[in-house]
């Protein structure tokens, strides 16, 4: 019998993966080798095998077979959309202990742009915020060595190495006429998913920055902490905090929806054919007890917390107060290759909501519209482009939808979407912002 274990990766390397570990599907050597029977397949084939000799032979210095051959798998792989990739050893190593919450490094969630590492987040408490890197920093050099022509796990690799070493990284960021230039001390990376505190002595704050393999026992420890610092009779709410949530393990996501929903469908995934359509409820009950809900999005928010802001809005569980979320809506399933020959992250299947809504290239729309004030040194670079903006993606079911402001006070004196999620559990209507009308020229 195959085992599955379900990945939800955010937006590292490749912004926003929803992972399902599984081993190669019989169906699949079997339409494989089908299609293989084709003359013009064949001929493709013996194409590949001509290129890869010429290569063996006439390249002016003797390549290395093994890395001609994961040249040639990652050029196919990722040719197909920005999500499916192939993972070396190394590479799945090194996410294997990223989804078990600690590993060596700087702390920082990257992607690949333009041939450039690009920072999609520091994470909480790492050496990277420390050391001031920000989302949407370009990393053009690492250590004195170009980043132009590695691999987004290249890259990556070089900016591992062992603890209390450091690494000097050239920062391009918008805004600045010269680039920067940091050096970071690597460390033991622990990711702690969850942080929690009481605002205005009624109401539960919980910030999930990740969805990792500690995630819902962090959440249930929040919870019965708050309850034993507020009484039941006393708690008006929760507000549950995801913006910038790149992502992580779909069963995390399940688990975390089960915390607040007693029962109900959490998210469906559909491949090529009907037969391929899975189906994820809630289970375990609602810790709770049915105390009123709100959940922060925004821009920044993808996948593994799209599917869990999804699921308790379709249910009436929560309300969503922010801006909209990244839409990355699709299904990569990684089928490890064997011993030594690493993974491959395939995407195989797009996720759907309770409703049937597709977040694909969409994303979800808050209940509740509500945008920060951004500092000057921020604007233009608050917006984050979504799914829809990325080369390649899989197109959405209706129209697309692109850019979402990503921007989060560092105070939460002046967090506007903070304030409109306790004024609402606290009975205070709150109104969306109304867009600015646009400039019209009158005539003289």
């Amino acid at each position: 019998m195959r085992k599955n274990s379900h990945f939800l990766l955010g937006a590292v390397a490749g912004t926003c993966l929803t992972l399902l570990v599984a081993g190669p599907k019989p169906e699949f050597w079997a339409a494989a080798a089908k299609a293989a029977t084709s003359s013009n397949t064949y001929a493709q084939l013996n194409l590949l095998g001509t290129v890869f000799e010429r290569v063996r032979t006439d390249y002016v210095e003797k390549p290395d077979d093994a890395k001609l051959v994961e040249g040639a798998i990652n050029g196919m792989v990722s040719s197909l959309d920005p999500h499916s990739r192939y993972m070396n050893e190394a590479a799945w190593h090194d996410m294997q202990d990223t989804t078990h919450g600690e590993f060596g490094g700087l702390g920082i969630e990257v992607t690949m742009e333009d041939g450039l590492v690009k920072v999609v987040s520091p994470m909480d408490g790492t050496p990277a915020q420390r050391a001031g890197i920000m989302s949407g920093d370009l990393i053009t050099y690492i250590d004195g060595d170009a980043v132009q022509g590695l691999t987004l796990e290249q890259a990556v690799n070089k900016m591992k190495g062992p603890v209390h070493t450091s690494t000097k990284l050239k920062i391009e960021r918008k805004g600045k006429d010269k680039p920067i230039d940091v050096s970071i001390e690597r460390e033991i990376i622990q990711v702690k998913p969850v942080s929690f505190h009481t605002e205005s002595g009624d109401i539960g704050y919980i910030r999930i920055s990740s969805f990792n393999e500690q995630t819902t026992e962090g959440l249930h420890k929040a919870i019965g902490d708050i309850v034993k610092q507020i009484p039941q009779d006393k708690l008006a709410g929760y507000v549950l905090d995801l913006r910038n949530n790149p992502g992580g393990l779909l069963d995390q996501a399940v688990s975390v929806v089960s915390t607040f929903l007693a029962r109900g469908e959490v998210v469906s995934t559909r491949g090529r054919t009907p037969e391929e359509t899975q189906r994820y409820t809630a289970k375990g009950g609602d810790m709770t007890k049915g105390k009123p809900l709100v959940v922060l999005i925004n821009g920044g928010s993808a996948s593994a917390s799209e599917i869990v802001a999804g699921a308790l809005h379709d249910h009436k569980r929560a309300t969503l107060i922010g801006t909209r979320s990244f839409g990355k809506g699709s299904v990569q399933t990684i089928i490890p290759l064997g011993a030594g020959n690493g993974a491959l992250a395939l995407t195989t299947a797009r996720y759907f909501t309770p409703s049937g809504h597709s977040i694909q290239a969409q994303g979800i729309s808050p209940d509740i519209e509500i945008l920060q004030d951004v500092p000057d040194e921020f604007k233009g670079r608050s917006d984050t482009k979504g799914e829809a903006s990325m080369r390649g993606h899989l197109s959405a079911e209706g129209a697309e939808k692109t850019g979402s402001q990503a921007y989060v006070p560092p105070d939460e004196k002046n967090d506007k979407a903070l304030a409109a999620a306790l004024d609402l559990l606290h009975g205070v209507t709150v109104k969306a912002d109304v867009p600015a009308s646009p400039k019209t020229t009158v005539p003289n």
